[in-house]
């Protein structure tokens, strides 16, 4: 599914639909600023961006982990991500939730591949434009928050 999210505070979120399950404000240590690029906590994922406007983002739901076709994105970060409710909330951090768009799955743990890509400059100066894709499939190993693959760092600019 595509969406258009505007990444207020330079990020979207993707998270279960329980609202009380989703802080990620002390997960943004300046690893998770830098390196990883993503604030995690178990039920809730929010994606840093390189601009804070609205951002295009692709979001497949899998059935099993894709193959590992990264040459062509600039970062990719895998996390966990846990779905009690059997609905993942795709949105902006200032979205009203209710609102916001929503992607059946049957509850469980899914593993979230999260990449970064074409890397253009904005000539608004608001930070460089990038795509990102995101790919959710479900797992039985939780797996740590891991780079696949590091982009530059300082990363947006």
């Amino acid at each position: 599914m595509h969406f258009e999210l505007f990444a207020d505070y330079f990020q979207f979120y993707l998270q279960d639909d329980d609202i009380n399950v989703g802080n990620v404000s002390d997960a943004w240590t300046p690893d998770a600023t830098q390196r990883l690029r993503i604030a995690v906590v178990p039920s809730a994922i929010a994606v840093g961006t390189a601009r804070n406007d609205t951002v295009s983002v692709d979001v497949e739901v899998l059935n099993t982990s894709p193959s590992m076709e990264i040459d062509a994105w600039e970062h990719v970060v895998e996390a966990d991500l846990a779905i009690q409710t059997g609905r993942i909330v795709v949105a902006g951090c200032t979205d009203y939730f209710p609102g916001a768009a929503r992607l059946n799955v049957p509850s469980g743990v899914y593993r979230v591949r999260v990449l970064y890509g074409d890397r253009h400059s904005a000539a608004d100066s608001a930070g460089d434009r990038l795509s990102y894709r995101v790919q959710l499939w479900p797992t039985t190993s939780p797996s740590a928050v891991s780079v696949v693959k590091q982009g530059p760092v300082p990363w947006a600019g």
